[in-house]
């Protein structure tokens, strides 16, 4: 039987968990074995090369037009990107991601690897779990489980405390999205009794509001808004992620861009230092956000925060010692950091691939579903007045999946023969204030009796993945409906499914023996914006410049070293001379 990988696939990071000898392990990039976590990143070179990962983040301050990052936030929408003039939606990009994890796993494992558990953000829609599962199998996999990330990191964490009884909170604060958990350990079964969330709370937010600020700072300085040139924001939100990581460790950041912009043939360079006290002003209404839902969470676990015996932090943004302080003051516990925040949802998708491949782990996981699911109906009163846009729930939220249910529903008069079925996710208790998954029209209906209206009973499916099926029977008839999806988020088919797949396998990706290291200092990189600014304002007498400087962005591209500094003095040089 083919062996079960578990992939986390983030925001900003992705990675591949795999469980050896009972034991859940990280498995490395083969050509960078320093390299456990890959960021989420697509792009293409000017030559039409397919990147993914270190590479592609490499380029993004060089060619921002041609890479995408941050795809997970887009799952689940119509939404599309354009990449080597050809659109792609989050699903193909998704897949590029994936398929990068099945080489990883495959070099690694020394065989092919077809099957995966892919992991989700608790409080995702219906619509991007689909979206996530399509994606796994445009990339070749079989998708066996999609699990939740809070789920998975407390499978991690469980796994050595079989007989341990706990209730924990899982506070997964990552790169795009946020999700609290709260679970409880019993003797090896891993119960999920609550999830909350935030899928647009992460520490992308917190890069934009930095960038934001230090462009804003720039113009007043300088009265050009650095924001209008795509590679200066790029080198602006790639400055505030380093200066935020740096504020977790240190008081201050210093922030440095050269050739940042040019105004009138004057370069402008960026240099200014922040303070983790401004950078935390920033945030503190974002943080506090998560204890909002934090609340909520322990409110539907009928659990209070002294009854936790430990809050498991998750996400590489709680490293941001702000974070830590306000949970710790809001709950009256110190979180704990057991596993590496940013590897502990991929180990636990590993756990969960080896439950499902059949390993002696003494682990039995319990999920349920973060939203309410329900359709919408409309009610008589007693004066005879019709009201419509009712939601009412058929699944309510928090209650542990797989879960079914059916209740019946009738047409408001005896001679209607058509029902509109639309199905909502949400906690509103008016249906068009939550998200429409999907409806389909139920028509030819027959009454049980001439004088009564005509039945139908709905039935909820929703499966281990949290993903939603949905069928309709006339209860005179007995005829059938299954959901139709056609809202803004369509999914592919199979024929669609297949075509991508054949295209990302004929695409390829750029590899190289040193890829997945980044080469890409703050001054390499304004080095290589000041010499396409050079290039853009003077095409004569720059054949040499334009020579160096394709040969230094590839090897940066590719991640080499060897070079790359005299490649470096000799552009240096020659712009000097063409200023000269």
């Amino acid at each position: 039987m083919s062996k079960i990988i578990g992939i986390d696939l983030g925001t900003t990071f992705s990675a591949v968990g795999f469980v050896r000898d009972g034991k859940p392990t990280i498995l490395p990039n083969p050509l960078n074995s320093r390299e456990r976590i890959v960021p989420s990143v697509v792009g293409f070179s000017p030559d039409g090369k397919l990147l993914v990962g270190t590479a592609a983040r490499n380029q993004q301050v060089l060619y921002p037009e041609n890479t995408v990052r941050s795809i997970k936030r887009k799952m689940g929408t119509s939404d599309t990107v354009t990449l080597n003039e050809r659109e792609y939606t989050p699903v193909e990009i998704s897949a590029f991601i994936l398929r990068e994890m099945k080489r990883i796993a495959e070099a690694n494992l020394g065989e092919s690897v077809t099957r995966a558990v892919i992991t989700v953000p608790a409080y995702f829609s219906d619509a991007a779990r689909q979206a996530t599962k399509d994606a796994g199998e445009i990339a070749g996999f079989t998708v066996e489980r999609i699990i939740n990330e809070p789920t998975a990191a407390a499978l991690a964490y469980g796994l050595d405390r079989a007989g341990d009884e706990e209730m924990i909170a899982v506070y997964d604060l990552g790169g795009g999205m946020f999700d609290v958990s709260i679970i409880e350990l019993n003797a090896g079964v891993i119960e999920v009794r609550a999830s909350h969330g935030d899928v647009h709370l992460g520490g992308d937010d917190f890069d934009e509001l930095l960038a934001t600020y230090l462009a804003n700072r720039f113009e007043e300085e300088h009265g050009v808004d650095p924001r209008q040139d795509h590679r200066a924001q790029a080198r602006l939100l790639r400055a505030a992620e380093q200066a935020k990581i740096e504020l977790s460790s240190q008081p201050f950041a210093q922030v440095r861009e050269e050739f940042l912009i040019e105004q009138d043939g004057k370069p402008l360079h960026l240099e200014m230092e922040v303070s983790r006290q401004e950078f935390e002003g920033m945030i503190r209404e974002w943080i506090e956000r998560t204890l909002t839902a934090f609340d909520q969470s322990l409110e539907d676990a009928h659990v209070d925060a002294a009854d936790l015996d430990r809050i498991l932090f998750v996400g590489g943004s709680t490293r941001i010692p702000l974070v830590w302080e306000m949970v710790a003051e809001h709950t009256g516990k110190e979180p704990l950091v057991a596993i590496n925040p940013d590897e502990a949802v991929a180990l636990g998708a590993g756990v969960q691939a080896a439950i499902i491949a059949g390993e002696p782990l003494e682990a039995i996981l319990v999920d349920v579903t973060p939203h309410s699911l329900g359709i919408e109906v409309a009610e008589l009163s007693f004066m005879g007045d019709i009201t419509g846009d009712h939601f009412a729930p058929l699944i309510h939220r928090n209650v542990t999946i797989p879960a079914t249910y059916a209740k019946q529903f009738s047409a408001l008069y005896p001679d209607q023969d058509t029902i509109r079925v639309k199905v909502y996710q949400g906690e509103d208790p008016v249906a068009s204030n939550n998200s429409l998954l999907g409806e389909f029209m139920f028509d030819e209906l027959e009454a049980v009796r001439p004088d009564e209206p005509p039945t139908i009973t709905v039935k909820f499916d929703l499966d281990l993945n949290g993903i939603l099926n949905v069928t309709a029977v006339d209860r005179a008839s007995g005829n059938e409906r299954r959901i139709t999806v056609t809202t803004e988020h369509r999914r592919m088919n199979l024929a669609e499914k297949t075509s991508a797949a054949e295209h990302i396998a004929l695409l390829g990706t750029a590899e190289s023996e040193n890829a997945g290291q980044s080469v890409l200092t703050t001054d390499l990189a304004a080095l290589l914006f000041r010499a396409h600014q050079v290039l853009e304002s003077q095409q004569q007498g720059a054949a040499h410049v334009r020579k160096v400087l394709n040969q230094l962005e590839e090897r940066v591209k590719e991640g080499r070293m060897d070079g790359v500094d005299r490649l470096s003095e000799e552009l240096l040089e020659a712009l000097y001379d063409l200023d000269e």
